[in-house]
């Protein structure tokens, strides 16, 4: 049985990359950082006691910020592969959190990989890099085009990134870099744009709230479906040789496509309701990022299939049921629609 270890494990990727593995017979450790509240959520529906027979997901406390915690629960899982999904991971917040940001985001990745470097056993590793190291890069991104990041954490991703190409190419490391563009699912956290607009649609059928406050609507993002994104990990970490493969659709959109859509479901005029707040532009914003994913379609045999306007559907409907609300009463087909 092979096992895998995730840091971040609690987060939207960590929790679908846990379901994943469980289902291809891994047993799972996850680390996750002490709280004085209950954090695991999107991972309860897999949690089992650790007494029962057959349990193969455990849970340790840990973080990126504490090395010694990092060596001390690798050297006692001793896993064959490790998944760095860790971080802070909201671009805006971390202009206002820097340090903290690049503690966790970059050092921890050093941090990580140096644990790594002393195991006396093979390790395959996976670090979770970001669409964002591209920043200013015009579109198409692919793993050729040079980065320029324009956030903190954009910048301690290009620090892990190239880190973990270091620890490849200095120590025999098989650690692999996974540029990810933007991920979404009913997981997502609820101050991505993505979830704020969908959950702000449930609140206003709800009537707990009038208006959805955005940032920046022509900011334009390539988005794709969380689970088939983890897939593209754990491919990764099944080839011969490690490498660097960016993981996208290969289409963008805009925010205010994707507030058009999500409004356009349920049958609103989102101008009625969305409001622009000034504090959620970031200093130095990042206009366009669209990915070209050929490399990982060709040697991963990895493709998206679930399409932007399925990606908003699903997502909205899901947060409509969490609000209590029918989706089959509220959910309409646009018009032109063949669905």
């Amino acid at each position: 049985m092979k096992k895998a270890l995730i840091t971040g494990i609690t987060g939207q990727d960590g929790s679908y990359l846990a379901e994943l593995l469980l289902e291809k017979g891994y047993e799972v450790h996850g680390l996750i950082r002490r709280s004085s509240t209950f954090t695991t959520d999107r991972i309860d529906h897999l949690y089992r006691d650790p007494h029962e027979p057959g349990t193969r997901l455990f849970l340790h406390y840990a973080d990126l910020t504490d090395p010694t915690s990092l060596f001390s629960h690798l050297h006692q899982v001793k896993p064959d592969e490790v998944y760095n999904l860790g971080a802070q991971s909201h671009v805006k917040v971390s202009f206002e959190v820097p340090e903290f940001t690049a503690d966790t985001v970059g050092m921890g990745t050093l941090r990580l990989l140096e644990a790594i470097r002393t195991a006396d056993w093979p390790i395959r590793y996976y670090q979770a890099g970001s669409s964002e190291m591209f920043g200013g890069a015009p579109p198409p991104q692919s793993e050729a085009t040079p980065f320029h990041p324009r956030s903190p954490y954009a910048i301690a991703k290009v620090f892990a990134h190239w880190m973990t190409v270091q620890y490849r190419d200095a120590w025999g490391l098989h650690a692999s870099n996974g540029i990810l563009f933007n991920h979404e699912s009913p997981r997502r956290g609820g101050t991505f744009v993505t979830r704020k607009v969908t959950r702000g649609i449930a609140a206003i059928l709800a009537r707990s709230d009038e208006y959805l406050y955005l940032g920046n609507l022509e900011a334009r993002r390539d988005w794709g479906y969380a689970p088939e994104y983890v897939e593209a990990m754990w491919r990764m970490l099944q080839q011969d040789s490690p490498d660097d493969y960016v993981v996208a659709t290969g289409e963008m959109h805009s925010v205010r496509e994707l507030v058009e859509v999500a409004f356009g479901l349920v049958g609103l005029d989102w101008q009625a309701h969305v409001r622009i707040d000034e504090r959620y532009f970031r200093p130095t914003e990042v206009d366009e990022l669209c990915g070209d994913a050929s490399k990982a379609a060709r040697v991963l045999n990895w493709r998206p299939s679930v399409t932007f306007d399925s990606l908003v559907r699903l997502m909205l409907e899901a947060d409509l049921r969490e609000a209590g609300i029918d989706p089959a009463t509220h959910i309409h087909e646009p018009a032109g629609s063949t669905a």
